[in-house]
Order: C-alpha cells, then structure tokens, then sequence
C-alpha cells in the first residue's frame, strides 16, 4: 500500500472545479489593507477579517515592527529555552500578564502552538480534559497531544457539562477548556455557570479568548466581561487577530506558567516569534490601552449589523458579537451565495461541512472598529440584493 495513495484519492476540490463550482478558499489577494482588499483588481469591502480593531494598519504598529527589524533583525533564529528569548518578549509577557489580571503570562510562536503546548503538558495519563464541542481545532489537537482522556459537551450546555463532570472519577485531574467567544457562532461560553460546576468537581478552567481579546470586557476578553476573572485558571490568547501580529500568549499563575514554559513541546521545540512581531503586539497592546474608543466602536458596529441583518431577514444564529454568521443550510447554496457576494465586492467566508455539521452550512462575517459607516451601507445594501437573488431574505 502507498502511502500516497490517498493523495491521489483525494479529488472532491478537483471534480468541483471540473463541474464548475467556484472555489472560494486560499485566495491570494493582491492587497489587504484593513478594510479593503482586492484580488486582480476587484476591489472588496473586508467583512471576513479577524483584525477586529483594525490595528494591522496603525501607523504606531507598523512603525514599532520596522524599529524591531532595524535593531534586531528578522528573527531570534532560535527557542526561547535555548537562545531566542528576547528582553522584549519578556517585557510583552509582563503587560499581557497584567492586562488580564493574571500573575503571569507565556508567549508562545502562534495561537496553535499555544494550545498545543499547554493542554498537553497539563494533561497526564491519569488526567481527563473536557471540551466544548464547538471549541477551536487547536484545542481539540491539544487533547490529541496529551496522554489523558479526552471528554465533550454539548454546545454551552451546562446540564450536559455536569453530567461529563459528574461521571469522572475523583482521583483524575480535569481541565476544562472552552472558547470565551466562539468563532463560527458569534456566542460566548457562559462563564458564570461554569464556574461554580468547575469549583464543585475539583476542575481548573482554561478559556481561549483568541477572538474575545479586544472585543469582549473592554478589550480584557470573556472573563472581564462577565467579571469572573479570579475564577478563570488560565486564559489564552493569540496575536493573529486583535493584536496584528503573529504568535500567542497562556496567563497564568506563576507556578503553572513555570511548569508549563519548562513542559511546552511547542514552545521548547520552536523558534520564539520574530522581533518585529512581538514588538507589534506591544504597540497593539498599548493602543487597546490608550484607544478604548476603539473598543466601543467595534460593539456599536456590530450591534448594528446583528440589528439590520435580522431586520432584513438573514439568520443569524446566537451571535452577541461582531462574529455574524449568515445561516444558509447547503454546501452548494452557501458557495453560491459567497460568490454572488464576491462578484458584488463584499469578501466573507462560506463555511461547508464536514467543517460545520450538515445542515449548519454558513457564511461567516465579521467586522472591524474601522469600517466606515458608509462602507457598512454597501455591505448591507449588497447582502440584501443578494439575500433577494439568492432566496434567503
């Protein structure tokens, strides 16, 4: 048996290119500033970014990575255990500890590599880590990793929660890890009741707040939000998103973060992030700090959107935050409908199975504090042109 002989089976994108259907995934845009972006020239209004406060393009930002570049270079070459740890990582560590309240932090090459390398190292063979069914790909990889058992619940189910808890035995250490704002949904994990059902079985409780730093809690992210923070063991973070950089961050107590940044795989065994990179990340940081409007901005943007997209009459699901998913149903009737809005100048992301369960199809949107209020107008005017064509609305 070749090994690659699945390779060559592999032809579901092949035969939907061979019948025609559009394909609407690694694009490669010949520009993507903020807002806009464009591909051959067909200029789009960017409604599928995570650069929620629209920070990529922040003179201050971009001015702090050339500085790291002119000073450091384009890379520490090496782990932060070995020779690649930075004074400015360091610095970055101790802001982000202190920007959500914890004792602690790590930075680590990616938001990936963040989950990977702590739930696995906190998880042992005798221990059990309970997940969220609808938690990010890195978590779920990160139980994969790690020698214990894995166990799910059922979407911010809490009664379903209690009975996963309740079934563990006693002697196993459990870790409960749960996206704060989840990123197809728009929801968020509902903290409050989970808490005291993690206290009650004896669990610790990590919350990957990728999409809620700078979105939730005036930017702290879910458990500032709900004001839970003390109550939150360990909360994760990445830089690919509000931060406009690249890499990720666990904060902690100071024992957890000193076990893990000696345990991590994925931090001893990889290169630490670039210079310029963290040095965005701190520029990004301190504008969260000094630009609070920015914040506010975002939540008026998307209480907006949620508002008229449902006044139109789109589905769109639970959603309490700039995330808005436009449920559609279909594999094919979802890509026809991200082309349709394509072709119109409005970029999203069609969401198919088997990534979502069949019949959850969706498109997926998201919002910036820097669209323009003008911009938002032609995204909804073109939503309800298609929606209409489309049959949605």
């Amino acid at each position: 048996m070749d090994i690659f002989e699945k390779c060559r089976n592999y032809t579901v994108v092949k035969d939907a290119l061979a019948a025609g259907i559009p394909y609407p995934y690694f694009i490669p845009l010949t520009e993507n500033e903020g807002t806009e972006a464009s591909f051959h020239g067909h200029k789009l209004i960017m409604c599928g970014s995570n650069n929620y406060l629209g920070l990529t393009t922040h003179p201050k930002v971009r001015q702090a990575a050339i500085d790291a570049i002119n000073r450091y270079g384009t890379s520490c070459t090496g782990s932060r255990f070995l020779n690649g740890t930075l004074e400015m990582h360091e610095e970055l560590e101790n802001a982000l500890a202190e920007y959500v309240g914890k004792e602690k932090a790590l930075v680590f090459s990616t938001g990936m590599q963040t989950n990977l390398g702590v739930i696995s190292s906190l998880v042992g063979r005798h221990d059990v880590v309970v997940l969220d069914k609808d938690d990010h790909a890195s978590i779920v990889d990160g139980a994969r990793l790690s020698y214990g058992e894995t166990k799910r619940f059922r979407h911010n189910d809490v009664a379903d929660l209690e009975r996963v808890l309740s079934g563990i035995p006693k002697d196993k250490g459990i870790l409960v890890v749960v996206d704060g704002l989840f990123s197809m949904g728009g929801d968020i994990a509902p903290l409050p009741e989970i808490i005291p059902l993690v206290k009650q079985y004896g669990a610790r409780l990590m919350v990957d707040d990728a999409h809620a730093t700078g979105v939730l809690g005036g930017g702290r992210g879910t458990a500032a939000h709900f004001g839970v923070t003390e109550d939150v063991d360990l909360i994760m973070s990445t830089f690919s998103k509000s931060f406009a950089s690249l890499g990720g961050f666990i904060a902690g107590d100071a024992n957890t973060m000193h076990f893990v940044k000696h345990t991590a795989r994925s931090m001893i065994f990889s290169a630490s992030i670039p210079p310029s990179n963290a040095a965005a990340a701190l520029a990004s940081l301190q504008i969260m700090r000094d630009e609070p409007e920015r914040v506010q901005r975002l939540a008026e943007i998307g209480d907006r959107m949620r508002r008229e997209l449902r006044d139109l009459g789109f589905k769109i699901g639970g959603t309490v935050s700039p995330i808005i998913p436009i449920m559609i149903g279909d594999d094919a009737r979802t890509i026809g409908v991200w082309k349709a809005l394509f072709d119109a100048g409005v970029f999203v992301n069609p969401v198919v199975s088997p990534a979502v369960p069949e019949g959850q199809q969706l498109l997926r949107t998201s919002y910036m504090a820097t669209h323009t209020d003008e911009q938002l107008d032609q995204v909804l005017a073109t939503f309800e042109t298609v929606g209409k064509a489309a049959g949605l609305i």
